[in-house]
């Protein structure tokens, strides 16, 4: 299941209409009831000492004195040479899935989204990376950035990573896929 952030395109703007999708429930659960991690490890817990634990759950930071997660989380349904595996954080216990307000500025996007800039990179509908679709970008540029990614056809879905780590933050789909 996708939670949608809508933009809505302005006149003349080219903007179409996007969704930020954070990690599914049901991997989160996985975790939050003990499960293994892509390495199949146990996760490990950590408290938090305050912002910089972006949780790909509910795309929030976690606030000082909140437990933590750390794990190995690969988001791409199957093992193949393009499906990169890294570290993220989640809350220890459950939180509520990210679920945006239709966004209608540019600059708009989810909370955990705080940094100078992040890397966009667009995936094939075979999960494959889509070569020259990388870039380093700014976060106030994101939305025209995924824009122009998701309106070529080889490109299926955008993913958000680190431009400092290459973590995963979240996927970035059409709206209503």
């Amino acid at each position: 299941m996708t939670i949608h952030a809508t933009m809505t395109p302005e006149i003349g703007s080219g903007f179409a209409e996007i969704s930020f999708a954070a990690m599914p429930t049901a991997d989160a659960q996985h975790l939050w009831t003990g499960g293994a991690d892509a390495y199949g490890l146990r996760p490990e817990t950590f408290l938090s000492d305050g912002p910089g634990h972006p949780c790909r759950h509910c795309l929030r930071n976690i606030e000082a004195g909140e437990e933590f997660l750390i794990l190995a989380y690969r988001p791409f349904p199957a093992l193949q040479p393009y499906a990169e595996t890294g570290p993220i954080f989640l809350h220890r216990t459950p939180c509520r899935r990210y679920a945006a307000e239709e966004i209608a500025m540019p600059e708009a996007v989810p909370q955990i989204l705080s940094s100078p800039d992040y890397i966009l990179r667009g995936y094939s509908d075979t999960d494959r990376i889509v070569y020259g679709s990388g870039a380093v970008t700014a976060t106030g540029k994101i939305m025209e950035r995924a824009t122009e990614l998701l309106a070529r056809a080889d490109i299926a879905y955008v993913h958000v990573r680190s431009a400092r780590n290459n973590c995963y933050q979240c996927r970035i789909d059409r709206r209503g896929r």
